[in-house]
């Protein structure tokens, strides 16, 4: 092979590996991303850096709301079946290539290809939230969806940032046999390079269309002020907060609570932070023969005290919190504001009655973050008071990622990123665990609620129904929420235009750098 074929394959391997420096923001991840297929193999930090990259026909609004994206407007037909999407004008791909209704087409089949791993194709597919039973391109800017019955939350399931927002990828993304290569999007920055638990590079596109006015959620007019994003992948919360401290770094997202002090009252750092529609607890496998039954599930929630837990593991920061809907949420109400308090004779009494006789009972977790690690351990402690006998299990993200989706564990510390709807919230606890292994919660009456919850948009009608859940949530006990967090960023004065907000993912454009 000549000099010219080695750089062109080069080129094709990775889209940018040498760019120039010009102004370069530099964020930090905890934990490398896990694949840059937008919602396929993901987690909190994938779905971030992706999230910069590709857009879907729709977005989330800062405000739980969803508004236009590549589609500026659409319509709905009489029986809410019929969804017409027309896309905006002047829209290209980091190719350059323009957008089409037949590339929408191409994406959303991909999305739900039976051998598909997308997190949505569940929700989108028979039995689903909002099963869609055709996409078709009407002409070059119009795209027919088709659905097998009205859906309300069908364009928030579209806007689900845990699926990568629905983006709409370039055909281009894959290569001759139909395996991934990276990201072709039309976002604000494109796909650079990633070097694997080192950074992940995105330039700047010169050619993106933004909407008109401010940015919203992970719509409204989006814009890259700077001529690169580096994400940096620094597990280590010391060594982040020192590079933050010392100006290689500029934007140290999601601190953790132990690390606030070492960034705290240092000249030329500010803080933005807004609370999270997250939540964190423990799950359990409820198909195991010991904790099968629930009264043993109760026991365990009511060994626990959960605002010390709380105040002890985030430092303060985060609120306890006992049900599955955040306190951030409008839908976070009376039932939902009352806390399971401990009880540790009531634990005791429901542990005898199912028959409990101290066997050891494993808690899986990982120090990403560091508060699930810390959560295990005063959970094992308070249990032992009502005479439950916890071990916990330290695993790496990475395996703990794959056991909770195989769900292979006894019982987990584990948290969810921001959902933006209620019924999305429940929606990653409630499901069949024959073709879900993940969901922790699968009973009939579960599955009609949340069918129930999604089948309405009427905000009063949804209230009872997530009130009715609150209920059967906790006496079937499937899994114990503990808190939710409150998203802290920790950033250089020189970063100007960063915003926190509920939805939580690092959002970094229409963020600049002043000059030194």
């Amino acid at each position: 092979m000549g000099v010219a074929g080695l750089v062109a394959l080069l080129a094709a391997c990775s889209p940018s590996a040498v760019e120039p420096e010009g102004s370069v923001l530099r964020a930090r991840l905890n934990a490398d991303i896990v694949s840059s297929d937008p919602g396929m193999k993901r987690d909190a930090n994938t779905d971030a850096v992706i999230l910069h990259v590709v857009e879907g026909l729709v977005a989330a609004r800062e405000d739980g709301s969803v508004g236009p994206m590549l589609a500026d407007r659409w319509t709905v037909s009489p029986d809410g079946k019929t969804y017409r999407f027309h896309l905006r004008e002047g829209v290209r791909f980091h190719n350059g290539a323009p957008l089409t209704a037949a590339d929408v087409v191409w994406s959303l089949n991909r999305y739900l290809a039976p051998d598909s791993r997308w997190r949505c194709k569940a929700d989108l597919s028979s039995g689903g939230v909002a099963p869609v039973r055709s996409v078709r391109a009407e002409g070059r800017d119009t795209v027919e969806i088709r659905l097998e019955q009205a859906a309300p939350l069908f364009l928030a399931e579209l806007a689900r940032l845990d699926c990568g927002g629905t983006g709409i990828t370039h055909r281009d993304s894959v290569d001759a046999d139909g395996n991934w290569r990276y990201p072709i999007g039309t976002g604000p920055f494109r796909w650079g390079e990633w070097r694997h638990k080192q950074y992940i590079d995105l330039p700047r596109f010169e050619g993106y269309r933004a909407l008109p006015g401010p940015p919203d959620g992970i719509g409204g007019g989006k814009r890259a002020l700077v001529d690169r994003v580096r994400f940096s992948i620094i597990p280590d919360g010391s060594a982040a907060a020192a590079a933050l401290v010392r100006g290689s770094l500029d934007v140290l997202d999601a601190l953790a609570p132990n690390e606030l002090a070492n960034v705290t009252d240092v000249p030329g750092i500010y803080f933005s932070s807004a609370p999270s529609l997250d939540f964190y607890g423990v799950l359990f496998q409820v198909k195991d023969p010991l904790l099968a039954d629930r009264r043993l599930r109760r026991a365990i929630a009511l060994s626990i005290d959960v605002e010390a837990l709380t105040r002890i593991v985030t430092h303060g920061t985060g609120s306890a919190n006992s049900s599955p809907i955040p306190t951030a949420s409008p839908f976070y109400r009376a039932n939902q504001r009352r806390p399971i308090e401990r009880d540790l004779t009531a634990a005791r009494a429901l542990a005898q009655a199912a028959g409990y006789k101290g066997e050891p009972i494993r808690l899986a977790t990982s120090h990403s973050p560091p508060e699930m690690y810390d959560a295990a351990i005063l959970i094992q402690a308070m249990a032992r008071e009502a005479g439950i006998n916890i071990e916990v299990e330290t695993i790496d993200w990475a395996s703990q990622l794959a056991r909770y989706t195989s769900g292979n564990y006894q019982a987990m510390v584990f948290g969810f990123s921001a959902r933006l709807d209620p019924s999305l919230t429940y929606g990653v606890l409630i499901g069949d665990k024959r073709t879900e292994p993940r969901k922790t919660w699968d009973t009939p009456e579960a599955r009609a609620l949340l069918r129930k919850s999604i089948a309405t948009a009427d905000p009063v009608a949804r209230q009872r129904i997530f009130d009715t859940l609150e209920r059967q949530f906790r006496a079937d006990v499937p899994a114990i929420i503990l808190y939710n967090t409150h998203r802290v960023t920790a950033l250089r004065d020189r970063v100007k235009g960063y915003r926190n907000w509920p939805g939580q993912t690092q959002r970094l454009w229409n963020v600049a750098l002043e000059a030194r």
